[in-house]
């Protein structure tokens, strides 16, 4: 992925190294296994961070300046030039379609640290929190994207990002908070099923990011759209509950399989158009 030199976005808030510790409630390794679990398996990952809240005061621990790796110096700057191409494509498809684009703040923490939707834990992976309009990510998770999932590359990188984004442009388009208000009068299933859909555009507009980001800037290399599918597929819910528990429950899926997950981000790449996101009216995902 050619972004060496590219703009920065100035919308980073840089927080790691201050930490937040708990009182009594879920920590440790239990915490963590609970924060894998409901990254791919609830139906709003903002209810376990809210439960995550209220297991005690959260009290803030400041070590000094933080020192950041080389390896962390790379993926910070490669994650700032991501942010940073989202606002020039998302600001510019928003000004088409006649509408205003209001750039999202990312979050760069580490271990744990807080959130308008409750208390961000690394071992959760990064998220959005429509309650700020924030992009949460700890930068270790690019290591669990390449150890644990295999799908190692910084546009695997570049897409993880680029997705949550795609989550922020469903808040402001009034997405999210229709599927939140369908949800309320649905099953658990049902309401899985909408999770379903909104991730699975989420994933589209991840393509049509990349899309228009190689049109004007030329960011794609040999191997990287591979690279993104290879991250796709490895998240997907099938996989991720065969590996989990060794079976596999349709109801229980958020983010769809990894079929399903490839498939709509190669939509947005391939067509470059929001009009082709739109699995909320489709009955083929």
């Amino acid at each position: 992925m050619r972004w060496r030199g590219e703009r920065e976005s100035s919308n980073v808030e840089d927080r790691r190294g201050r930490g937040v510790s708990r009182g009594a409630g879920i920590g440790g390794v239990g915490g963590i296994v609970l924060g894998l679990l409901a990254l791919y398996f609830t139906k709003d990952p903002t209810l376990l961070l809210q439960s995550l809240t209220n297991g005690g005061a959260a009290t803030e621990q400041n070590s000094g300046p933080y020192q950041e790796s080389a390896t962390e110096a790379d993926s910070s700057s490669l994650t700032r030039v991501v942010l940073a191409s989202t606002e020039d494509v998302w600001d510019q498809l928003f000004t088409q379609a006649g509408k205003q684009y209001v750039k999202p703040t990312l979050v760069m923490f580490s271990g744990t640290d807080t959130s308008a939707c409750g208390t961000a834990q690394a071992a959760m992976g990064p998220f959005y929190c429509p309650g700020d309009q924030k992009v949460y990510i700890d930068l270790s998770f690019y290591d669990e994207l390449k150890q644990r999932f295999g799908a190692p590359g910084e546009f695997a990188q570049a897409y993880v990002v680029a997705h949550e984004v795609g989550h922020h442009v469903q808040d402001l388009l009034g997405t999210s908070a229709k599927v939140q208000q369908a949800q309320q009068r649905l099953s658990e299933a049902q309401g899985n099923a909408m999770s379903v859909r909104l991730e699975l555009q989420a994933d589209c507009y991840a393509g049509v990011w990349a899309f228009h980001a190689d049109q004007s800037r030329h960011l794609l290399e040999a191997g990287d759209i591979e690279a993104a599918i290879t991250a796709a597929n490895a998240i997907g819910d099938d996989r991720l509950q065969k590996e989990a528990t060794g079976q596999v429950v349709p109801d229980s899926f958020t983010h769809g399989t990894s079929e399903q997950r490839v498939r709509w981000f190669r939509r947005g790449i391939d067509s470059g158009e929001v009009k082709q996101c739109d699995t909320f009216n489709t009955r083929t995902l």
